[in-house]
């Protein structure tokens, strides 16, 4: 079992910068492939970009990709998403997940946290 926070959701203006915070309970946080997704409100859930176990390999969705950028520190028991140049469109709510295998799909993933709130402004 994995209980996962986050943390560091705000509003910022366009073109600004946030870095949000997932933090995790449990021994076995190194074992998970780690996720963060977003969902704008009337829309769905989408993945954002997701991290290896160790760290190794991360992919991103495209809509993010240059911009954002995911960690994880398997010490501190956390993964962090840097967002960068921040667009109105990426106003959403963010959330942190946890699985077995890396996948774009929310269906990968068998822990979330929360979620935190990211408000751009033009």
């Amino acid at each position: 079992q994995v209980q996962l926070v986050e943390s560091g959701g705000g509003l910022v203006q366009a073109g600004g910068s946030l870095r949000l915070s997932c933090a995790a309970s449990g021994r076995t946080f190194s074992s998970y492939a780690l996720g963060w997704f977003r969902q704008a409100p009337g829309k769905e859930r989408e993945f954002v970009a997701h991290i290896s176990r160790g760290g190794g390999s991360t992919n991103y969705a495209d809509s993010v990709k240059g911009r954002f950028t995911i960690s994880r520190d398997n010490a501190r028991n956390t993964v962090y998403l840097q967002m960068n140049s921040l667009k109105p469109e990426d106003t959403a709510v963010y959330y942190c997940a946890a699985g077995p295998r890396l996948g774009v799909l929310s269906t990968s993933y068998d822990y979330w946290g929360q979620g935190t709130q990211v408000t751009v402004s033009s």
